[in-house]
């Protein structure tokens, strides 16, 4: 599988409008899954949302997510670890974060920097990256042992868009608070960055897949987040408590 083969954009036959729409009632319905996810407090969801700068974490939070009930949905960003997260084990900071049942949690990035970022920068060797890869692995499957739903989203954009946007905010003075010089840094590794997520999608994919978004298009990227959402929730046995 390599990246550049798949589709940055909605198919063109596809209708704007109509798709629109159709995505409110997907929000809708996942509005009454939350309801139900958290008064059974049986299962958990956990989405990990990962993609190159400005391809658009944020926008789904704010566009798909906000209309679920706070009280049982929440939001983590993983930034750059602190020297004391850096001190321990690379999981050490991402596990308090789990969801517990009855909830759902975003990761906006997450555990998968920790095989991005330092092997694209030479930080960590093959046999420790191939052992990070493992530890995903059964990290993942203890959260899947203990009823949580995970579903990983790799917003896919291209080269041109993400320049356009990275653009915009040095230009639109509502998104400068976006800006980060360092952004334009990691746009000139592109080709390792993408290199490094399609290992990570063979390594970290076959028992928990991966789902690749065109990004290109907002109202088509949340289109497709919520209905494999919906659409996995609905495999769930949700149901009311009889008290």
């Amino acid at each position: 599988m390599r990246l550049k083969h798949l589709d940055t954009r909605a198919p063109e036959a596809l209708d704007k409008e109509a798709t629109k729409i159709a995505t409110q009632a997907l929000l809708e319905k996942m509005r009454n899954q939350q309801k139900v996810l958290y008064a059974q407090k049986k299962y958990s969801l956990l989405v990990v949302l990962q993609g190159l700068d400005a391809s658009g974490k944020d926008g789904v939070i704010n566009n798909v997510f906000s209309g679920l009930n706070l009280l049982g949905c929440d939001v983590t960003a993983f930034k750059a670890p602190t020297e004391t997260e850096l001190s321990h084990d690379f999981l050490w900071r991402i596990h308090p974060h789990a969801p517990a049942r009855g909830f759902i949690r975003l990761f906006n990035r997450s555990h998968y920097e920790d095989v991005l970022v330092p092997r694209v920068e030479q930080w960590i060797d093959q046999p420790t990256l191939h052992h990070r890869f493992n530890h995903i692995n059964h990290f993942e499957q203890l959260l899947r042992d203990h009823d949580t739903l995970i579903l990983k989203f790799y917003l896919h954009i291209s080269r041109e868009k993400q320049l356009e946007r990275l653009n915009e905010r040095l230009e639109n003075p509502e998104k400068h608070w976006k800006h980060d010089e360092k952004d334009f840094a990691v746009r000139d590794r592109w080709d390792e960055y993408v290199a490094a997520y399609e290992d990570l999608f063979e390594q970290c994919g076959p028992d928990q897949p991966w789902h690749l978004i065109p990004a290109d298009q907002k109202w088509y990227k949340e289109h497709l987040i919520a209905k494999v959402v919906t659409e996995a929730l609905d495999q769930l046995d949700l149901r009311y408590p009889d008290r």
